[in-house]
């Protein structure tokens, strides 16, 4: 992480602008902007005589009270351009930095005055000292972290009565960091909105590691009649936790004078008989010496946001005396949430108006399944955090890698090895790793593709590295996979992302085409782990990463391999004529134009994607305006689907990259694309930034063959959306879809979205309903890497301040995921790949639901074409409903796996008919009635023979 960044977050307290408050929590608007025009500017070429200006709203820098605007006169262009550019560029960052609140906007610049904490008079709280300055790394820890809320007042000691009749007061809070409010039972104004704020806090806060250090603490103003008693029932009544949350009582006089002489708030009787007495509504910070750090108006969502930030900062200002860690989270706010419960809230309310099938619900089994996974992430990601690919993670795939028709599962990891784990059935797994040969863990890995590509009955794995080189294993058909790489011609050195398996001339033989992303690494080697050891050794990110495509020399041409037999592949890239140089992550087989040959659809996660024509298996043309016209620029995952069962398949792209140039507050506003003036068309190397897609993209096929973008009319719009997966999740006969989103460390939390298909009209949210979201226990962190702030680590930017061990917390959040039915009972459970974190496990009940599943997996053989059908087209029609199916094994993000059809039948008992394309040509029919709830075997007939089911 750029230095200047870690202090331009550190020098304000913390964001106050809710406008701002997501967007980027680690840094201010203007420094958050400075930072991609800091990249952006230098490689940017722009015309000739044309003046560019940048406005960046830095009002409370002391060098200027007004908007700072840059004026850009390229003139001539050129070598002066280029330096002009640099020069703007670097006075950006220096303008930032000059700021003494960090760019902040001057009407945010908090209050410091306790007496402005009078009822009615909303005051922000705790902010850093204006006359502080940037702290260098080498200087000596301070007392307290950058940021930390100022000292207001010192309480008065005191002695009252809490709930359960026990003495409490400053002794018991001691070495306490505690949130105060004065409050009373027969309220009915103020005092039900502070308790509930109160519960919601204590909802969110109760998994934070260091929550024990926290206490809640609510005074009664009407003494004479809120008794222990009485406070019991209250508390009761909002699931308070006795010890952690604290009602007290005492003597009236002592109360009130508490409040006026020591916390400096009002307090009288009221002339009103609905409230009988007058006092703040406020919600008080005070440390563990009894020291007053804000005032928050209760009523306001951004005070609390900003208690929580503040509440924070005190905790990770001095380590936990009984852990003797301190945990820090990046960004402060990240560990709290109420956004996430009021969404949940929002969807169960409409949940009447959610139209297609949706009585049933996940769990995540993770505990159950005994799976122990972690992924872990190279430094980059974690304690030496940079901006650049490695953030993007890895998928996770399934296969039957020992034939006893139980889906297993794998999961690749970028660091620490990857591990393949066995389905012992009933959702139980055992770690096979050693035995299968496939821990790989000498090198970075990214992704991993099963496919059996000699047709002996056993998937196969291809795995994509970073500069690590690409890897190719043979199964033995128990499990146990041998690295054949060299013989197979598939050792390609650099930044490879996806491999997918397919057909392109129908020989029978799998084909492999491997996407590389360009190159954003440098020859610069480090380790992932702590200072002083060599594990977890990788090529450090460039900081310019995500301006590479600006750069041709970094681009690195995507490959295609055609299988020759015998597990050797021939690099046929060039005599394709599939020249393919864009920063590709991913791409899909999609057979655009319905000539049943394969096409691909290549996603560029920097520029715009492009469609690749197959002209019979010789070569490849590029079609991609005069197939889509606009497509996506930034695409992140793909996945082609029947999504309105008409018979021809449509394209959905998740498109993530451009979300990071904006951000959104509320769930209607992450359903929107950005708007195209936000990019600036030299980055996107177009004249008009309307040209691409800026946001997911959903192209359904329309009868005459052509395409129409429908993802806003379908709601397939979301925000930070990685990849996703595509399976009949409620059995209905209808597609749906998982999506994950996520950002993580540096970043708040993000919810994976689940889509149902409402009968191919369009999708509607179903996350919440489904008990996918939020995770177990409104989890949004987990300890992302530990520092030794006394020893090697001392230099570390989190360390500024800090002493001892340290933890810091990043959020989770999904990059790939896989469905299956781990337990076979009938029903799609969905395995998500979580990054520097273990996966979810969520398994569905819907076999067990009242209402039962109907269903039907068809597994396929060919004998002409590929043993796995990959390419086959498979019509269903159950109840009179015809489902279509293609088989390309695109499981999910960065992954692909070898596994059966899922076919949801709805209401249907059986089905009619079955009618298959082979990728060789052959068509096939199976006619009913055919018994639903089972696992269909068909093989693909010789030619012109008559074909039946096993």
């Amino acid at each position: 992480m750029p230095g200047w960044i870690s202090r331009c977050h550190r020098k304000g307290s913390s964001p106050r602008n809710p406008e701002f408050a997501d967007l980027n929590p680690r840094l201010r608007p203007s420094c958050y902007h400075a930072f991609w025009i800091s990249l952006v500017l230098p490689s940017v070429r722009i015309p000739r005589s044309r003046d560019i200006s940048f406005n960046f709203d830095c009002r409370a820098s002391p060098v200027s009270q007004i908007p700072l605007r840059f004026l850009l006169s390229t003139g001539t262009g050129g070598q002066h351009a280029r330096m002009a550019r640099r020069a703007l560029s670097l006075a950006v960052l220096t303008w930032c930095l000059a700021g003494s609140e960090g760019c902040r906007p001057a009407a945010e610049a908090p209050s410091t005055s306790p007496t402005a904490s009078s009822a009615g008079s909303p005051r922000p709280a705790g902010a850093a000292d204006p006359k502080d300055s940037p702290v260098k790394r080498d200087t000596p820890p301070k007392a307290t972290p950058p940021g930390a809320p100022k000292i207001l007042l010192t309480l008065p000691t005191f002695e009252l009565v809490d709930q359960g009749g026990k003495p409490f007061g400053t002794e018991q809070l001691r070495g306490r960091v505690w949130i105060a409010n004065f409050f009373f039972t027969r309220c009915q104004t103020t005092c039900p909105i502070q308790t509930a704020k109160l519960a919601q806090f204590q909802r969110q806060a109760k998994n934070w590691p260091d929550w024990n250090r926290v206490r809640l603490v609510s005074l009664s103003v009407d003494p004479t009649h809120d008794t222990p008693e009485v406070l019991t029932d209250y508390a009761r009544s909002y699931q308070a936790d006795p010890d952690q949350w604290k009602f007290l009582t005492g003597p009236r006089e002592a109360l009130w004078t508490l409040s006026r002489d020591g916390f400096k708030l009002p307090v009288a009787d009221s002339p009103d008989a609905q409230d009988l007495i007058t006092h703040s509504p406020r919600f008080i910070l005070v440390d563990g010496e009894g020291q007053v750090r804000g005032f928050y108006d209760s009523q306001k969502d951004r005070d609390i946001r900003q208690l929580a930030i503040d509440l924070r900062y005190l905790l990770e200002a001095t380590p936990d005396p009984e852990s003797k860690v301190t945990h820090v989270a990046l960004p402060p706010e990240m560990f709290f949430a109420p956004w996430l419960e009021e969404r949940r809230e929002a969807q169960l309310a409409a949940a009447d108006s959610l139209t297609p099938r949706h009585d049933f619900q996940f769990r995540d089994t993770r505990a159950e399944s005994g799976i122990t996974f972690r992924h872990q992430v190279v430094g980059d990601a974690s304690r030496n955090w940079r901006m650049n690919h490695y953030d993007h993670g890895n998928g996770v795939a399934t296969a039957d890698v020992d034939g006893d028709n139980l889906p297993d599962l794998y999961f690749p990891s970028q660091i620490g090895g990857c591990e393949l784990w066995r389905n012992l059935g009933q959702g139980r797994f055992e770690n096979v790793t050693a035995e299968s040969g496939l821990a790989i863990a000498d090198r970075v890995v990214v992704s991993a593709s099963f496919a059996d590509t000699d047709n002996d009955g056993d998937p196969d794995l291809f795995v994509t590295t970073t500069r690590g080189g690409n890897l190719f294993f043979i199964n033995d058909g128990q499990g146990h996979f041998r690295d054949a790489t060299n013989a197979a011609g598939l050792q390609h050195v650099g930044h490879s992302s996806t491999g997918d398996f397919f057909d392109y001339d129908r020989d029978g033989r799998l084909d492999l085409f491997v996407t590389n992303v360009g190159r954003f690494t440098s020859d610069e080697v480090a380790f992932s782990g702590p200072a002083g050891t060599e594990t977890g050794r990788y090529h450090v990110g460039e900081n310019d990463a995500f301006v590479g495509h600006l750069h041709p020399e970094r681009a690195e041409k995507s490959l295609l391999y055609h299988n020759e037999g015998n597990n050797t592949f021939r690099d046929v890239t060039d005599e394709s004529g599939l020249i393919e140089l864009g920063w590709n992550g991913d791409a899909t087989p999609f057979d655009g134009n319905g000539d049943e040959w394969p096409d691909l659809y290549v996603l560029n996660m920097q520029g715009s994607d492009q469609y690749w024509q197959n002209e019979q298996g010789r070569r490849f043309v590029r079609q991609t305006r005069e197939t889509f016209g606009r497509v996506p620029w930034g695409g992140m995952g793909v996945k082609a689907f029947d999504a309105n069962q008409d018979g021809g398949d449509d394209l959905l792209i998740t498109n993530m990259h451009v979300d990071m140039w904006t951000r959104f507050e509320t769930p209607a506003q992450e359903r929107q694309k950005i708007r195209p003036q936000l990019m600036p068309a030299s980055y996107l190397k177009q004249d008009n930034p309307q040209e691409s897609i800026l946001g997911n993209a959903l192209f359904e096929r329309q009868a005459d063959g052509r395409f129409v973008e429908v993802s806003d009319q379908k709601g397939a719009e979301m925000y930070w959306p990685w990849g996703l997966s595509v399976g009949d999740l409620n059995a209905d006969g209808w597609p749906d879809v998982f999506i994950t989103a996520s950002m993580n460390l540096q970043y708040r939390y993000h919810p994976n979205a689940v889509l149902l298909n409402n009968r191919g009209t369009g999708f509607q949210g179903a996350e919440y309903v489904l008990q996918v979201e939020p995770r177990a226990g409104l989890q949004v962190a987990a300890p992302w890497f530990e520092l030794d702030c006394d020893g090697g680590d001392r230099k570390h930017a989190v360390c500024e301040g800090r002493t001892g061990r340290v933890q810091v917390w990043g959020a989770v959040g999904s990059r790939g995921s896989v469905l299956l039915d781990i337990d076979q009972d009938g029903d799609l459970d969905i395995v998500t790949a979580d990054f520097n974190s273990p996966p979810q496990i969520l398994a569905s009940n819907l076999a067990q639901s009242p209402g039962g599943v109907r269903w039907l997996e068809v597994v396929l053989r060919g004998t002409r074409s590929n043993r796995d059908g990959l390419g086959a087209r498979v019509s269903l029609t159950a109840g009179g409903v015809t489902q279509h199916q293609v088989h390309d094994g695109q499981s999910g993000y960065l992954t692909q796996s070898s596994a059966p059809l899922y076919f949801g039948l709805g209401d249907a008992p059986q089905v009619e008919r079955i009618d298959i394309v082979w990728p060789s040509g052959e068509r096939q029919t199976l006619t009913g009635p055919l018994e639903a709830n089972r696992r269909l075997v068909i093989e693909e007939p010789p030619a012109a023979s008559p074909a039946t089911p096993q």
